[in-house]
């Protein structure tokens, strides 16, 4: 079926819905229990009847998998587990032909330890690469250059004994720190981008832009005042002042859109976290010369979803550029596990997928998230993720939110390979699989697709101002607004009713999920009204 089109007088961009692809768990082609380009491809049809407008690809390249891909060894090289430069090719293709634009990851602010720069800018400091990552000398006690303190917990600095100097790293030690101050770097991850250019990409989701600079000075970063909630890291003691979003990373930007300039309708979007992530969000998509948008983690890693949280994030986000959200992604709990009660959980997932939907700016969905996926338990001897594995118990594995898609739920493993899966996918999450909600007009996937259609036609919705925000207890309400077109968007964020009043006789009802009327929300319940 071929899919309305959006306003040609807007970028394609503008308003998309995107759908993440964790590729080591979409499908399987060959049987080794971890997916890849080729079951990508396979299985594009599934993303092109949601009615999204993009796929984006997390890492792919070549890698020794110490974070999973965000380790890259090869920038311009497809790792074997996920197939080769033709797979990619052929998945471009498929995707073009099905009308789905193609975003895939750069990861700029550090390489793996085993990437060729890094062999040759450790050998000493002289070579041609000496200054491509960020070297400091010790102390005159031999402790390291400053206290700041890596994400995966311990020092941010890791000794060399070639050059007798540490290196930083924000992430794992074998996630060494690009300097990316040095112009010679810049250009050369520039070329990187070129490259998947020249391949036919459409757009770049760009990892942890906001650490890619640190402070020259290499000053010490202030202790974070305690706010009362349990720090799990060392990371979560200090305020980033110095570690991470320094005013060069603008200027880096700049040359990053200038290139995709040149390639014409090219996406470009930042994941941006941290204590100041608003503010820098602005800052990176203002005017036409920087990013076309960026996200954060407002709603990844928070804890409850209330009105008064949803309209702060929202009224912010509207001083700024165009934003793009997600609830669920590859580093962040499945969003249904985190925000109700387990029996609440396919009434809830109902009224979330159309709270998206109705959010001003780019929406991302995560594989699985139109299926209703939960959070699978991972035992500790099946761990994956380094993170979790360091931390354990007090932080929540990545790995609950990266087990296999379920495509069938009469197979082995839903489908997702024939050979035994890198992580166990529950019980639960296989009863949720594709083939049992594929036809079933009430399924949560027969909805995202209705809803999505709908975003996708209303101006309104996909391109909209927000107006008349409301939150009040448990209810959430707010006006998306384009030219003569009004949508009144009600959300009952509760396991209880909610009354509403206001709408008019001749508001004309788009979409009820939950049974909601034009005077009553039933609990998880949401009502988009034409006014």
């Amino acid at each position: 079926m071929k899919k309305p089109s959006p306003d040609a007088k807007q970028p394609w961009w503008r308003g998309a819905a995107i759908y993440q692809m964790y590729p080591r768990s979409f499908q399987d082609s060959n049987g080794d229990g971890i997916g890849d380009l080729a079951g990508i491809t396979s299985r594009l049809d599934h993303v092109a009847e949601l009615g999204v407008d993009a796929i984006w690809i997390s890492p792919f390249f070549t890698s020794p998998m110490r974070d999973f891909g965000y380790d890259v060894s090869d920038y311009c090289g497809v790792d074997p587990i996920f197939g080769s430069l033709a797979d990619f090719d052929a998945l471009v293709g498929r995707a073009h032909a099905l009308g789905l634009k193609v975003i895939i990851d750069q990861v700029y602010a550090h390489s793996s330890d085993q990437h060729a720069w890094f062999s040759e800018s450790r050998q000493d400091r002289e070579n041609p690469r000496a200054d491509w990552y960020v070297w400091a000398d010790p102390k005159g006690d031999g402790t390291p250059p400053n206290n700041w303190q890596s994400v995966f917990g311990g020092p941010a600095w890791t000794w060399d004994a070639r050059r007798r100097q540490y290196y930083m790293h924000t992430f794992l030690k074998e996630q060494p720190q690009l300097n990316v101050h040095n112009r010679e770097v810049q250009d050369a991850l520039l070329d990187v981008a070129r490259f998947w250019l020249d391949r036919g990409v459409d757009g770049f989701r760009l990892d942890a832009l906001n650490h890619s600079m640190h402070d020259l000075r290499l000053r010490n970063n202030p202790p974070a005042p305690d706010t009362g909630r349990v720090r799990t890291r060392p990371f979560d003691f200090q305020i980033r002042r110095y570690s991470q979003s320094q005013p060069g990373v603008i200027d880096f930007i700049e040359r990053i859109r200038a290139l995709c300039d040149e390639y014409g309708a090219i996406h470009t979007v930042a994941e941006v976290g941290g204590d100041k992530a608003q503010d820098e969000i602005r800052a990176y998509t203002r005017g036409n010369s920087r990013l076309n948008s960026a996200y954060g983690f407002d709603f990844l890693y928070c804890d409850a979803l209330t009105p008064a949280f949803v309209a702060e994030v929202l009224g912010a986000s509207q001083r700024g550029g165009w934003p793009s959200w997600a609830f669920e992604n590859h580093d962040a709990p499945r969003a249904v596990s985190r925000w109700c009660k387990a029996d609440d959980g396919d009434a809830f997932a109902r009224m979330k997928i159309a709270l998206l939907a109705a959010l001003r700016g780019n929406i991302i969905l995560y594989q699985g998230e139109e299926l209703g996926l939960r959070q699978d338990e991972i035992p500790f001897e099946q761990l994956q993720d380094p993170e979790a594995i360091a931390n354990w118990p007090l932080t929540l594995s990545r790995d609950g939110a990266r087990t296999p898609m379920p495509w069938r739920t009469g197979a082995a493993h839903g489908g997702f390979t024939t050979g035994l899966p890198w992580l166990p996918l529950s019980a639960g999450n296989v009863a949720r699989a594709v083939d049992s909600q594929d036809s079933d007009d009430n399924s949560l996937l027969s909805l995202t697709r209705r809803i999505l259609a709908l975003r996708r036609t209303a101006p309104a919705l996909r391109h909209g101002r927000i107006e008349n925000m409301q939150a009040t207890g448990a209810l959430l309400a707010f006006d998306r607004v384009n030219g003569c077109q009004r949508i009144r968007c009600h959300f009952n964020l509760s396991a209880g009713g909610v009354p509403i009043s206001g709408a008019t006789v001749t508001a004309s009802q788009l979409l009820s999920i939950n049974g909601a009327t034009s005077d009553h929300l039933p609990p998880w319940s949401a009502l988009f009204l034409a006014i």
